[in-house]
């Protein structure tokens, strides 16, 4: 598995778009954090990263699919699968591999935002006058959805060995899975009993719940849990060309 995670990890840093994907989350963030009136923290007038935390999913949604999009997809394409099924490693191995490798790009990226934390924690007045608690919180919950993220961009790689298609298709399904239930919560059409239900089905009300400073085992298992349903997902659909 380790054997795995390295070649991913050292595939993206060869390739152009690698840094390019990283870059694009950086100056998007930056934008939106410094320099649009909007949502800038110097017009915001408060020590706070709320505004990173908000669109950070967002930037993901795309980000992530671009990172995940050649996994097997590629592989596919270009025969290799077959290679890798003949070695002494399982497919559970494989995705898992695959999976970190992703995951630790995810955490490269948002890396560098802890500048964004420094500044604001030294523009504080007094300096250092920033929820700290909520920040720690929405970094754990940024990583998790990222974690997330991750899994449904791996799944749709391993359906199609077109590029193309399994970056639209996660970005499609990350967007569902974010905030399609909190939509449909909101249409009012079933009891508020099940709009709530409907809404704690979504990525988007755990990932709001972590990032108020408080993580609860609720929300770690549901996380843990759609993060499992989906590997086992890539496992099914991986081992069906074996069928």
């Amino acid at each position: 598995m380790f054997t795995i995670f390295q070649k991913e990890v050292n595939l993206f840093f060869s390739s152009l778009i690698g840094y390019i994907s990283i870059g694009v989350f950086l100056l998007i963030t930056a934008l939106f954090l410094w320099v649009f009136p909007s949502t800038s923290i110097l017009e915001y007038g408060y020590a706070s990263l709320d505004y990173l935390f908000t669109i950070a999913p967002w930037v993901l949604m795309f980000l992530i699919p671009a990172i995940t999009m050649r996994s097997f997809s590629e592989e596919m394409r270009s025969g290799t699968i077959e290679i890798l099924a003949t070695r002494p490693i399982t497919d559970l191995q494989i995705i898992l591999g695959k999976y970190f490798a992703a995951l630790f790009l995810v955490f490269f990226a948002l890396l560098p935002t802890l500048f964004y934390y420094y500044t604001v924690y030294a523009l504080g007045s007094p300096v250092g006058n920033v929820d700290t608690g909520a920040t720690w919180g929405s970094y754990i919950g940024l990583l998790l959805l990222g974690g997330a993220f991750v899994a449904i961009g791996i799944f749709a790689s391993s359906l199609t060995d077109n590029q193309i298609v399994a970056f639209l298709l996660a970005v499609f399904l990350c967007f569902f899975c974010f905030a399609a239930f909190d939509y449909l919560s909101q249409l009012n059409v079933f009891y508020a009993s099940i709009d709530d239900v409907i809404e704690l089905l979504g990525i988007n009300a755990h990932y709001i719940s972590i990032s108020r400073g408080v993580v609860d085992t609720r929300d770690l298992v549901y996380f843990f849990s759609f993060i499992a349903i989906f590997i086992v997902m890539t496992k099914t659909v991986l081992e069906s060309r074996k069928w």
